[in-house]
């Protein structure tokens, strides 16, 4: 594994700490401005909304256990598919426990990764 595909990795493993947290000051670091999030509904939230669901409580993410992650990088952009099992209650829904896939796009921005659009689903 080379430095960027390390570096991705933890990267997935910062935002998922900063979820749990709710750091907003990580999730806006490692997500760039036009950050999207298409969820399993496919319902596309921008990275503000997104962010504010995680401090509102409208999302909110109590632990993760990482089960598999694929990286491919092709110069300045990279995509990520990571499947985690995510102790979550989302949109008022109760809490559950969530076999959770999202795939990854990044960019890199000065010598730093970034998510730039990430898709979930189930697996």
């Amino acid at each position: 594994m080379n430095g960027d595909e390390q570096q991705i990795i933890r990267l997935y493993g910062q935002m998922y700490s900063a979820m749990i947290s709710k750091d907003r000051a990580v999730l806006e670091r490692v997500h760039d401005d036009s950050f999207v999030l298409v969820h399993m509904t496919g319902m596309r939230q921008q990275k503000s909304v997104y962010i504010d669901s995680i401090m509102d409580g409208t999302l909110n993410y109590y632990s993760a256990q990482y089960e598999d992650m694929q990286v491919s990088v092709s110069g300045d952009t990279a995509a990520l598919t990571g499947k985690s099992k995510v102790d979550a209650a989302v949109f008022g829904g109760g809490r559950h426990t969530w076999r959770l896939q999202l795939m990854f796009e990044l960019v890199n921005k000065g010598g730093e990764w970034i998510f730039t659009l990430a898709q979930a689903s189930t697996y």
